[in-house]
């Protein structure tokens, strides 16, 4: 046991400070409805990656510019005959395809492609951890900044106007803590997997949520709890720690969902 507790540690550790980020960022993520774009970003990692790997820049530098060009080509991209979903999606796919084709062909780590798929927690050891930790805790005060305004502007954005907020000048706020936590958020889960640890624990917290600080508090701890499964049942079905992880999620939305409508179909015929 003790043994297993010296691999698995530092992957649970790291996981549990990663979800302290995802959490909330992910219910802003809902409010604000911009999960297409989350896994647009999600999906440039990759590419990011690719051409870090090829320049020979830090991993994080790589990101960083392919995140910018995303949403730079979104704003350029902005047309109303075209619906912003289906852009999205397609800038989605298209990234996961260039990054793939660059990461393959253009660099050495064809042997790592599941890993930046997939993610791999239990790569990590206690040295990789005070590194994430920082990274969290800038990215949980950068969203502590912005929270107050991102919550006015989900819930009313003219009046977030008339106070004096300007949309877009806190939506590129928000586009970087969320590039921020999708470079970070890539070993864990990986490229194809990082929306649904976002969008996940905060659409599960929603069913049984009355207010915004609930969906919150309850969206940390199903985030808590997918990452303590996922990295176990990563071991005992050995699979991709991420897959795993997001797998776990998934399932307690389904559950979630369907005792939700148990209860709701209950006290419907209740009152009728």
């Amino acid at each position: 046991m003790t043994a297993w507790l010296a691999i698995i540690a530092p992957a649970w550790i790291a996981g549990s400070i990663l979800a302290l980020l995802s959490a909330p960022l992910g219910c802003l993520v809902l409010w604000r409805r911009m999960a297409f774009f989350a896994d647009a970003l999600a999906h440039g990692t990759l590419l990011g990656v690719a051409l870090a790997a090829w320049w020979q820049l830090p991993m994080g530098i790589g990101i960083a510019l392919v995140s910018i060009a995303v949403v730079l080509g979104l704003v350029f991209m902005d047309d109303e005959r075209l619906p912003a979903d289906a852009v999205l999606a397609v800038v989605a796919v298209s990234l996961l395809c260039l990054g793939l084709l660059a990461l393959t062909q253009l660099t050495d780590q064809q042997a790592n492609v599941l890993g930046f798929l997939f993610g791999n927690l239990l790569e990590l050891d206690w040295a990789d951890l005070p590194l994430l930790a920082g990274s969290v805790l800038v990215g949980l005060g950068l969203l502590a900044y912005i929270w107050p305004a991102q919550v006015k502007i989900a819930t009313h954005e003219a009046l977030a106007r008339i106070q004096g907020i300007n949309p877009t000048r806190q939506r590129l706020f928000f586009m970087g803590v969320l590039a921020g936590f999708c470079a970070i958020a890539l070993q864990a889960v990986g490229s194809l997997l990082i929306s649904g640890l976002l969008v996940l624990p905060a659409l599960t917290a929603r069913l049984w949520s009355k207010s915004p600080k609930q969906m919150v508090v309850i969206s940390l701890l199903i985030a808590q709890l997918g990452v303590t499964l996922g990295v176990w049942g990563s071991i005992w079905l050995d699979i991709q720690t991420g897959l795993s992880i997001v797998l776990i999620l998934a399932i307690l939305f389904f559950i979630a969902f369907i005792f939700s409508k148990i209860i709701a179909t209950k006290f419907w015929s209740a009152r009728h």
